[in-house]
């Protein structure tokens, strides 16, 4: 039997993503708690009386397929709410969805407190373009009610034919009451790295969007054509995670030495330690990686392993808090079961799951404060000021700001004034790279001062 691991939310307008690594099951009868053979006779019998009732007395023609194909559904999801039954339907959808571009919505989906909530919505998706938000709670799709529905059957209902709409009834906190929203699918095709300069600054801006099998190549890629660089922001908000090695592999760019993650389960061979490579060509690059209730899985581990190793500050909200990993073991051509088989932990040993990583800075969305035009006395208002003075800088700073706007046209590959404004995240880890490098140097110099 083969199985494949996952690292990921199964999602609508998503492929659920793996780690590509196949190894053979064997049973491990040490792993398993024991019980007396009676007690197990006892449980098997049970189980049958059950089914044969249910055969010959449930109030409709019921095969004894589908019950059992039931009775597996329910063993699976009342584990926890990432391990299920893949049916012949579901195991073709997660196989469709592994090629990485569907009829969907755009965004991914988990269960949070019982909750059916969207982890993230997905850049340039219907879903965003809609309006959906992270921490947003499905109540109804098409009209049919969540509750205990599990996540791959709420997939199902959202994904669908390309221009076919969905309802989704949402709550939303602070809202007077349930928000509903009609969506059209849409093909989702998700690039996973966007890279941009920040205007006049030595900086590059880097969103990662999902880890997909390039996420580390491009990063790279885009850090080495950029050159030498004051520092860089990883913009990791709403990304939902993806391949485990990506996500060490990106880790491995900035660590040099060490455990990135590791993964304990119940099986030996389960407990697995990720360590850095020992290249890490931007080990001394400054970094500020940004976060939020959306940052899920491996951007979970590629955040707090740069927080443990203190080689980045985290600025913005904690994030989801999904730190365990599943695993694809194919019953046979047409059907398998997903499972829950280990949790990730950081290298200080802290564990993501049910907790997520806390920033260093909280930092809470929305636009940079500005001036709300309120009365103020400056010193142009008081009578017999320097005027030419003044009115020299005035027009020095009309012709900076002509030549702003006219970069900000030109340029679509910078980040533009306007847009850092209208993201106080952004603009905070912005302010905290050149304070960076006004400090770096104090403290080597004071270094150099005690010796």
């Amino acid at each position: 039997m083969k199985k494949i691991f996952l690292s990921g939310f199964l999602a609508s307008g998503i492929a659920i993503t793996f780690l590509l690594g196949v190894l053979y099951a064997q049973t491990d009868t040490s792993a398993t708690k024991k019980s007396s053979q009676k007690e197990r006779i006892e449980a098997y019998d049970k189980l049958t009386k059950i089914i044969n009732t249910v055969e010959n007395y449930y109030v409709d023609e019921i095969d004894i397929k589908e019950i059992i194909d039931k009775a597996i559904g329910g063993l699976l999801t009342n584990l926890d709410a990432h391990s299920d039954y893949l049916t012949e339907k579901k195991f073709k959808d997660l196989q469709a969805q592994t090629e990485g571009e569907f009829g969907g919505l755009g965004i991914t989906i988990g269960m949070k407190d019982g909750a059916l909530t969207i982890i993230a919505p997905l850049d340039d998706t219907p879903a965003q373009k809609a309006g959906l938000k992270s921490g947003d709670i499905i109540l109804k799709i098409n009209n049919e009610s969540t509750l205990n529905m599990s996540i791959d059957d709420a997939v199902n209902l959202m994904r669908g034919k390309p221009k076919t709409s969905v309802e989704l009834t949402i709550y939303r906190k602070n809202a007077p009451k349930p928000l509903d929203f009609k969506i059209t699918r849409d093909i989702i095709q998700v690039k996973s790295v966007h890279t941009r300069k920040i205007e006049n600054e030595n900086f590059l801006y880097v969103r990662v969007n999902s880890f997909d099998k390039n996420v580390t190549s491009s990063v790279k890629n885009a850090l080495d054509k950029a050159g030498k660089l004051d520092g860089i922001i990883l913009d990791l908000r709403n990304n939902p995670g993806g391949l485990l090695n990506q996500a060490v592999g990106l880790s491995e760019l900035f660590i040099k030495n060490g455990v990135i993650v590791s993964q304990k389960g119940k099986v030996k061979n389960e407990n697995i330690e990720y360590k850095a490579n020992g290249k890490a060509p931007y080990e001394n690059l400054p970094i500020v990686v940004l976060i939020n209730g959306g940052t899920a899985s491996a951007s979970e581990i590629v955040s707090g392993a740069l927080q443990d190793y203190k080689r980045a500050l985290i600025i913005g909200e904690n994030s989801f808090g999904k730190g365990s990993v599943q695993v694809v073991l194919p019953l046979d051509s047409t059907s398998a079961i997903k499972l829950t088989t280990a949790k990730y932990y950081l290298p200080s040993g802290r564990t993501i799951q049910a907790i997520g990583v806390t920033p260093d800075i909280i930092v809470h969305p929305g636009a940079v404060p500005q001036s709300d035009g309120g009365f103020s006395l400056k010193e142009a208002d008081l009578k017999n000021h320097l005027q030419n003075e003044l009115d020299k800088i005035s027009e020095d700073s009309k012709k900076d700001n002509k030549k702003e706007e006219k970069t900000t046209g030109d340029k679509k590959d910078m980040l533009s004034l306007n847009d850092i404004n209208n993201d106080i995240q952004l603009k905070t880890a912005i302010d905290l790279l050149k304070s960076w490098n006004i400090i770096k140097p104090i403290e080597k110099s004071n270094k150099g001062a005690e010796k």
